[in-house]
């Protein structure tokens, strides 16, 4: 897929991308340059990510305490 830079430098998200990495009108975006790359974040609210590592395997992690 492919987008033009506008005289605005306002580029278009093409649909199909947006639809499937559910982007919403006026979400956040981290723009990040790497390489002579762009890349572009969506930026979630904390809220969403509650729970995520709640499956995590602690085993082998030492406590605090323990640490050097």
């Amino acid at each position: 897929m492919q987008t033009t830079i506008s005289s605005k430098y306002q580029v278009v998200i093409p649909k199909p991308v947006r639809e499937r990495l559910g982007l919403k009108p006026k979400q956040k975006l981290t723009v990040l340059e790497k390489d002579g790359m762009l890349i572009l974040i969506p930026q979630t609210p904390l809220h969403k990510l509650r729970g995520i590592a709640s499956d995590a395997d602690l085993t082998g992690f030492r406590e605090k305490e323990d640490r050097l």
